[in-house]
């Protein structure tokens, strides 16, 4: 009984984990569409910049009405600062990457993340990964590339940029697996907010300055407040429970995007995406299921 109680707690944790994980694509998502309409006026780096500049006020008022700001020196070293550097060098990777690739393209590699996290967790976090939770997560993954339909004859340099940098991503939610629970998650979104705002600002010197309206900057205030609350889901999301089991709840990012892509600019899917959209929720609802079950077997054992 003993043994079976902190496994439960593990099964709990991965329920909240996916909430998170949810949560976080949803902020994400709204971010993203945001930025897709400023991107008609200003150039990506100072999107990046002026976007992350409000983040991180945003985060430090948080952290600082938390109390918890006089412990920011432990952002700056250990695995807070292996993450910071992850996320940063994942992000330059992306950016790069999706100068020479088609966007499809690039969101169904990037896609790969929840594959490469259950691998990841297997080899390094030693979790035990079900049969029935890696067909989920391939089958999430083939329904993924059918509703993006990238092009095969697009693949080149830049799509291997990408793989690298779903790679990093990915190793950048196992390290955080190692960073201490006693270290806020405010202070890790903080510390990830300021190395991509940092990023922005060193692309933004080879692009220069564009005039910024008040319609921009209040749409980029409100992408602030999307990304700080996207930041900390997904970190949140990733801290306690099972990796293999919250990564594939990324997926429902994409659905948002079906649905909103419908709503805001009238995209309908084709059949081929249809089916996709099937597989995504039935590879959701496995996991789900997957989750109830291994909860059910612990309370018996215990």
């Amino acid at each position: 009984m003993s043994g079976a109680l902190p496994l439960t707690a593990v099964a709990r944790d991965s329920r909240r984990g996916i909430l998170w994980m949810v949560a976080g694509m949803t902020a994400f998502l709204g971010n993203d569409a945001i930025v897709k309409s400023v991107s008609e006026h200003l150039p990506t780096p100072q999107i990046i910049a002026v976007r992350g500049l409000m983040a991180v006020m945003l985060i430090t008022l948080v952290a600082a009405r938390m109390g918890v700001l006089g412990r920011i020196g432990e952002t700056v070293r250990g695995w807070v600062a292996v993450r910071a550097g992850a996320e940063g060098a994942g992000t330059l990777l992306y950016l790069t990457a999706l100068s020479g690739l088609p966007l499809a393209n690039a969101t169904a590699i990037m896609q790969a993340v929840p594959l490469i996290v259950a691998l990841l967790a297997y080899l390094m976090l030693r979790e035990r990964i079900s049969r029935g939770r890696w067909v989920a997560i391939a089958t999430g993954f083939a329904g993924v590339l059918l509703v993006i339909q990238p092009n095969p004859q697009d693949f080149d340099g830049f799509a291997w940029l990408a793989l690298l940098s779903a790679f990093v991503y990915s190793l950048r939610d196992v390290v955080t697996r190692y960073i201490q629970l006693g270290i806020p998650s405010i202070l890790i979104t903080l510390a990830t907010a300021v190395v991509v705002t940092l990023i922005g600002i060193v692309l933004l010197a080879f692009t220069g300055w564009a005039p910024v309206r008040g319609k921009d900057l209040a749409a980029l205030a409100g992408a602030a407040v999307l990304l700080a609350t996207a930041y900390y889901a997904m970190i949140a999301a990733v801290r306690h429970g099972e990796l293999s089991a919250i990564a594939p709840f990324r997926y429902t990012g994409l659905l948002w995007a079906v649905i909103l892509g419908y709503l805001v600019w009238g995209d309908i899917p084709n059949a081929p995406a249809w089916a996709g959209i099937a597989l995504l929720i039935g590879a959701g609802l496995t996991l789900i299921s997957e989750q109830r079950r291994a909860a059910r077997r612990l309370r018996a054992s215990a």
